[in-house]
């Protein structure tokens, strides 16, 4: 089955961009995924294909218009998730991005200006989500985030089935650090247990480290991770939704 990205966007011209290239563009080529980019303004209907207007009751800027935007939305609703990235949403986790990436797609609403027309939020079936506490200039960005972390997800993308296994996020902790060739650099070492060649070693270092980090970098996951731990019955850790 492909997984069928379908972007609603002023700039049908950013897509697929970066996602063209590396492991997502390989996967496109193979077929592996598509990318609809779609021009919410081929919505409009008067002559100069108008798509915001000003802010009720005043204010800088403008606002994406309910009833063009719903008509963009309404031409391509197929039952696909519909998700509109908004610094209002909720926050992107692993987990929802997991989600997403288990079934057939997505349609992906990009904001512009001073966002949407809350009802198009109150009329359609709509995900509100953010990549994160911060403005970017469209939606476009987060969604090219939001796409590149589903489709590395898919099956024969990254390759073996497990190489996202340990990475930060998937069990609630960011991923320990890691080291390669040369031994030695400028006076810094691997450290010596990764060149002992003791898989068990190994393991409890690497989780150690994922755990001091994880305390110390994002106590947030750190807190989460401990309640998570401390409500499982039998003790033992369980994959969370945690923020990214």
């Amino acid at each position: 089955m492909t997984f069928r990205a379908t972007i609603l966007t002023l700039y049908p011209a950013m897509f697929p961009g970066p996602l063209g290239l590396s492991l997502a563009g390989r996967a496109l080529d193979e077929g592996r995924w598509s990318c609809e980019p779609v021009d919410i303004r081929a919505s409009a209907t008067d002559r100069h294909h108008t798509v915001d207007g000003t802010p009720a009751g005043g204010g800088a800027g403008m606002v994406l218009r309910a009833d063009v935007t719903a008509a963009a939305l309404d031409a391509v609703a197929d039952g696909r998730p519909v998700l509109a990235m908004t610094p209002r949403g909720t926050p992107l986790t692993q987990a929802r991005v997991r989600g997403i990436a288990a079934g057939a797609g997505a349609i992906v609403l990009c904001g512009r200006f001073e966002g949407f027309d809350e009802r198009l939020f109150e009329a359609r079936r709509i995900e509100q989500v953010s990549i994160g506490d911060y403005i970017l200039s469209g939606g476009e960005a987060a969604a090219l985030v939001l796409l590149d972390a589903c489709v590395r997800l898919l099956p024969g993308v990254m390759g073996a089935a497990s190489s996202g296994d340990d990475e930060s996020f998937e069990t609630g902790l960011l991923e320990y650090p890691h080291y390669t060739r040369p031994v030695e650099w400028e006076g810094r070492t691997i450290p010596q247990v990764l060149r002992s060649g003791d898989h068990a070693r190994i393991a409890a270092w690497r989780q150690a480290t994922a755990e001091t980090d994880t305390r110390l970098r994002r106590p947030d996951l750190w807190e989460r991770h401990e309640g998570a731990r401390v409500r499982s019955p039998s003790g033992a850790r369980r994959d969370k939704d945690e923020t990214t």
